[in-house]
């Protein structure tokens, strides 16, 4: 389905060439027959897909490299990015997910409620320009000290330096965990909520087992399952990257390697790219399945 879209789409392959002044017919006609695509589509689809069983997902053209090369090279700053994103959004929103839920009703459950609705409908580019405005181009003045955050790249310098990468971290990461955050937390609240009604939670707490006890180790086991669905429906973006978020701060991640592939036309790696994500939908889901059978004892695969 992939390929047939991506054949379907306007232009072609040989777009960014048709825009070169220097290049005639006969040199696109040469160019189109020498990459096969002058065949028919099932045949491409077919070579292609031997291809890519081989292990090779072909060449990319605006960047001159082996589509593999150009994922495994920029697979890393991805991770470090969604990894500290993802941590982050899971750590929080589990923790703000379990005191909405005791503290139901309460001025800090509203506080945490609204703070979910503001995450979840604030667009992510303009979070982020209003982030680069606050802390980079304006920023902080605090006890005679001013420090301005960098507003893109991934290092200021090509030696690795913690300090300055954790500062360049800061930023993308809040962007990118704010929608996490708060999907989480409502969802762990509702879920939390479920699992203090039932019968077993009422019993510990009657046997005086300690209210932190109760929750952290009766009630939050259980009231993971339905989180666990959200979050294999998530990991994906963890490798796949976050298009908007790479491209406004300028990181050299798999979302900033899709948007500029999009926008040539890299049909080889915008193909790699699709079936990655495709796998690790379909990988997440199995591995949400393992969770289950880890998270509730009664699920059992045979």
């Amino acid at each position: 389905m992939i390929f047939s879209i991506l054949q379907a789409a306007p232009g072609g392959p040989l777009t960014p060439y048709l825009q070169n002044p220097h290049i005639t017919q006969a040199d696109i006609d040469r160019l189109s027959h020498n990459l096969g695509l002058d065949q028919p589509k099932y045949v491409q689809y077919f070579k292609w897909l031997w291809r890519v069983v081989q292990g090779d997902f072909g060449w990319s053209m605006s960047n001159s490299e082996p589509v593999t090369q150009a994922i495994v090279e920029r697979l890393p700053a991805t991770l470090e990015l969604m990894g500290s994103a993802f941590t982050l959004s899971i750590g929080m929103g589990v923790l703000f997910g379990i005191v909405s839920a005791i503290r139901q009703y309460s001025w800090l459950d509203y506080l945490i409620t609204t703070f979910a609705f503001f995450g979840q409908s604030m667009p992510v580019f303009w979070f982020a320009l209003m982030l680069q405005l606050a802390f980079s181009v304006v920023g902080i003045t605090a006890f005679g000290y001013h420090l301005a955050l960098p507003s893109a790249g991934i290092a200021t310098q090509d030696n690795f330096d913690l300090g300055d990468r954790i500062q360049h971290l800061i930023m993308p990461t809040i962007v990118l965990s704010l929608a996490f955050i708060a999907q989480y937390s409502r969802f762990m609240r509702s879920s939390m909520l479920e699992v203090i009604r039932t019968d077993y939670m009422r019993t510990a707490a009657a046997k005086g087992v300690s209210q932190r006890a109760v929750i952290l180790k009766h009630g939050l086991k259980n009231a993971l399952i339905p989180l666990v669905t959200v979050i294999a429906l998530t990991l994906p973006g963890l490798f796949a990257g976050a298009v908007i978020t790479e491209t406004i701060f300028a990181w050299p991640g798999m979302g900033r390697l899709f948007i500029n592939a999009l926008g040539q036309f890299d049909f080889a790696v915008l193909m790699g790219y699709l079936v990655m994500v495709s796998f690790l939908v379909v990988f997440c889901n199995l591995l949400a399945d393992i969770c289950y059978a880890w998270l509730d004892p009664r699920v059992k695969y045979t």
